[in-house]
This record gives C-alpha cells, sequence and structure tokens, in this order.
C-alpha cells in the first residue's frame, strides 16, 4: 500500500490540532527492582517460552535492557525458525510482533527484517486484513489488537500505509474495539500507541496526509484514551489486571489528552506490584506485557537506529545465566468439574496436580473422552487459545469464539495460565461477541 498523496503543510493549524504528546510517567524506583523478580522468573523459566511467547519475551527484555545472553540466543534462534520456516503461517500481528522485538535497538538480529523482506510481507498481510473487512462488515482476519500491532510496526519502520485508511477503519466506535459489550483496553491501548505514532510521523512530516486525517486521529486519541480512563478501578487497575500494563503504555504517550487528576499512576503502580507479589503474572505473556510500564518504557520507544543499553546490572541478573525458579514441593492433586457448552452441556469430574492451569483441564477430559472433550489450539501472543471443540471451530468472521469460564464468570486469563482450584467449577462455552 502506498501513503497518502502529498499535500500542502498545515502549518500552525495542525500543531493547534495535534497535542506534542510529552510522556508523564511513573516507574519503579531502582530499589524495588527486587519486586519485579517474580516476572522475570515467569519469562525466563516458562515452558511456554515458545512461538509467539519468546518474540514477547524477546521485546519486553530488550525494550528495558535486561541482556540475558543465554536465554536470548535460544529465543532469536526461535524466532529465525519462524522467519525462515512458517513465516506464511504467522498471523499479521505475530509478524508486527517478531519485526518489533527483531528492531528494538541497533543489533545484529535486525538485519533479519531486512534480509528476508519482512516490513514487505508485513505491507501485505495488513491488506489482506483491510480486504477482508471490506468483504465481512468491518471484520479482520485477526482482531483490532493485532491490527494496531501492524499499524505500529509499519509506523516505526517505515513501511507503507495509507492514513487515510486508518482514519476510515479506526473510528473509536468501530465495533472491533469492544468484545460483546465491553470496551477492550489492551485494544483500546495498543490503538492509541499506534495512533500516537502516525501522530508523530504527521507532524514531523515523515508521512503526508491532509489537514482533516490530522484532525481525526488526534480526536480518536482523545475518545480512547477517554475510555481507558473510563474502566479504572478503585485500585488503580484499568480493566483488569492483564490489560493494565499497555493502558499505562498508552496513558504515558498521551498525557495532553487527559487531567493529571483523571489518573494516579502511582496508584496503578503500585497495585501492580501487589498484584506480582500475589503471582498474578504466570504467564510468560502476561509477565512480559506488563514489564515495559513497570520501567517506564512504551513500544514508541523503540528504535532500530539507537544504540542497545543494558540494564541487567541493575538487577544482579547474570549475563550467562538465567534466573532461578524454586520449584513447589507439592505434588498433591485436585478435583474440579469441568464441561463444555454447545446447545447442550456435557460434564466431567477431572483431577490434576495442585497448580494445574485450564489448559491441563482439557487436556486430561479430553484423553477420558475425545469424542465429547476432543480440542485442538493454536499459539497466540497470550499463549495457547483453543480453535475448536468436537470439530465446532471459532471463526473471526461469524465472531464466534470459545469463552473460558469459572463459576459462570469470564475468566480474564487465557487457557494455558489460569491456574484452578479445588472443587472448582469450570467451563468451556461457545459464544459470540
Amino acid at each position: 500500500m502506498r501513503q497518502s498523496q502529498q499535500l500542502p503543510l498545515v502549518g500552525l493549524l495542525l500543531f493547534s490540532l495535534i497535542p506534542s504528546q510529552l510522556c508523564e510517567i511513573c516507574e519503579v524506583s531502582e530499589e524495588n527492582y527486587i519486586r519485579l523478580k517474580p516476572l522475570l522468573n515467569t519469562m525466563i523459566q516458562s515452558n511456554y517460552n515458545r512461538g509467539t511467547s519468546a518474540v514477547n519475551v524477546v521485546l519486553s527484555l530488550k525494550l528495558v535492557g535486561i541482556q540475558i545472553q543465554t536465554l536470548m540466543k535460544k529465543m532469536i534462534q526461535q524466532i529465525k525458525y519462524n522467519v525462515k520456516s512458517r513465516l506464511s503461517d504467522v498471523s499479521s500481528g505475530e509478524l508486527a510482533l517478531i519485526i518489533l522485538a527483531l528492531g528494538v535497538c541497533h543489533n545484529p538480529e535486525e538485519n533479519l527484517i531486512y534480509d528476508y523482506h519482512l516490513i514487505d510481507k508485513l505491507e501485505n498481510k495488513f491488506q489482506a486484513e483491510i480486504e477482508n473487512m471490506e468483504a465481512h462488515n468491518g471484520t479482520p482476519l485477526t482482531n483490532y489488537y493485532q491490527l494496531s500491532l501492524d499499524v505500529l510496526a509499519l509506523c516505526l519502520f517505515n513501511g507503507n500505509y495509507s492514513t487515510a485508511e486508518v482514519v476510515n477503519h479506526f473510528t473509536p466506535e468501530n465495533k472491533n474495539y469492544y468484545f460483546g459489550s465491553q470496551f477492550s483496553v489492551d485494544t483500546g491501548a495498543m490503538a492509541v500507541l499506534a495512533l500516537t505514532c502516525v501522530n508523530r510521523s504527521l507532524i514531523n512530516g515523515q508521512v503526508k496526509a491532509d489537514e482533516g486525517n490530522s484532525k481525526n486521529i488526534s480526536i480518536y486519541i482523545k475518545s480512547l484514551v477517554e475510555k481507558i480512563l473510563s474502566e479504572k478501578k478503585e485500585n488503580g487497575l484499568i480493566g483488569n489486571t492483564f490489560s493494565t500494563g499497555e493502558a499505562m503504555q498508552a496513558l504515558f504517550v498521551s498525557s495532553d489528552y487527559y487531567n493529571e487528576s483523571d489518573w494516579n499512576c502511582q496508584q496503578t503502580l503500585n497495585t501492580v506490584l501487589t498484584e506480582i507479589s500475589q503471582g498474578a503474572f504466570s504467564n510468560p505473556n502476561a509477565a512480559a506485557q506488563v514489564l515495559p510500564a513497570l520501567m517506564g518504557k512504551t513500544f514508541l520507544d523503540i528504535n532500530k537506529d539507537s544504540s542497545c543499553v543494558s540494564a541487567s546490572g541493575n538487577f544482579n541478573i547474570s549475563s550467562d545465566e538465567p534466573v532461578t525458579v524454586t520449584p513447589p514441593d507439592s505434588q498433591s492433586y485436585i478435583s474440579v468439574n469441568y464441561s463444555v457448552r454447545i446447545n447442550e452441556t456435557y460434564f466431567a469430574n477431572v483431577t490434576v496436580l495442585n497448580g494445574s492451569v485450564f489448559l491441563r483441564v482439557m487436556e486430561k477430559a479430553q484423553k477420558m473422552n475425545d469424542t465429547i472433550f476432543g480440542f485442538t489450539m493454536e499459539e497466540r501472543s497470550w499463549g495457547p487459545y483453543i480453535t475448536c471443540i468436537q470439530g465446532l471451530c471459532a471463526n473471526n468472521n461469524d465472531r464466534t469464539y470459545w469463552e473460558l469460564l469459572s463459576g459462570g464468570e469470564p475468566l480474564s486469563q487465557g487457557a494455558g495460565s489460569y491456574v484452578v482450584h479445588n472443587g472448582e467449577n469450570l467451563e468451556v462455552c461457545w459464544s459470540k461477541y
């Protein structure tokens, strides 16, 4: 896709419409870095550090300047495999993440971006998303979180995109920002980061657009920021525990769009640190996505031309040895009630090791009765994603999916990260959003 045609500069009017986007940031103090160790443990030692999870971990650690050579070498090899062997199977958002991770700063791995023409391939995948929206009532091939990642990567790495199409598809009231009737904070936050990048490119003259597009993008950012802040809880979390990190990034770069009294950044930071101490971020993707904000970083700090920094000394982490995790002593078992609901409900009582995640329950149930509980999954940016049960598969165009519930309430964590409890009533339900 090509950029919008060049039009005359709009001078002072443009700058009056688009705020300066100076960041207001709170971050973990160096004396409190020890409180981030559980996040590092999760990212470094997890069994799920493969596929997109590896990309998220590399992106997060490199962005905050933590260099653990043995870990990075292993994960970079996984990313290279994806680039060389299965790029056609990678979604647009996953490819955008790969580009961001490889090009966080000036390093040898960034050559993969250009050797394998990843920017060109992302442009093509982004165009396929647009074409699917035009053919299927505004629904992309993936989702708007990934679409926002696409725009962000193309913006940061000088790819071709149309500001007119960004304006057309990123209106704040678009249905794709919502999951049912619920505004998706992490989707809105990623859109703010992408739109802010486009905004800055307009101001700097890197991308040309007419005055109307520039004004609309500024209006979109303001509206999305208001929606994000409307999801702020009394304890400071924004949306839920796992969307808060990206919401913080969005608010860092958009402080001209809200009043200082609208958000107590330090309260949010303190609550997230408490959540960390209680083991909330047991999934490497969740840990990777919250760490940059806690260190005062955003995806807009990615700069392929800047030197890579190292902050690992401040964490007392060896560059050659990973952080160690103490294995649990308990090998006790628990029993949970598991059900699959389509037109009727199928039940099973499943016994798993204490500390098991939802996915393990599904795997045990599948072994008990593959016809009723058989399922398929694929790796997504947040870990394992349930695609099909009993041959009935989620479909973006139909806006259908498999919803995970506990005690009848939707879970905010995925199958690979939610730790189940003894006697819990777990359910997977065929749903529409």
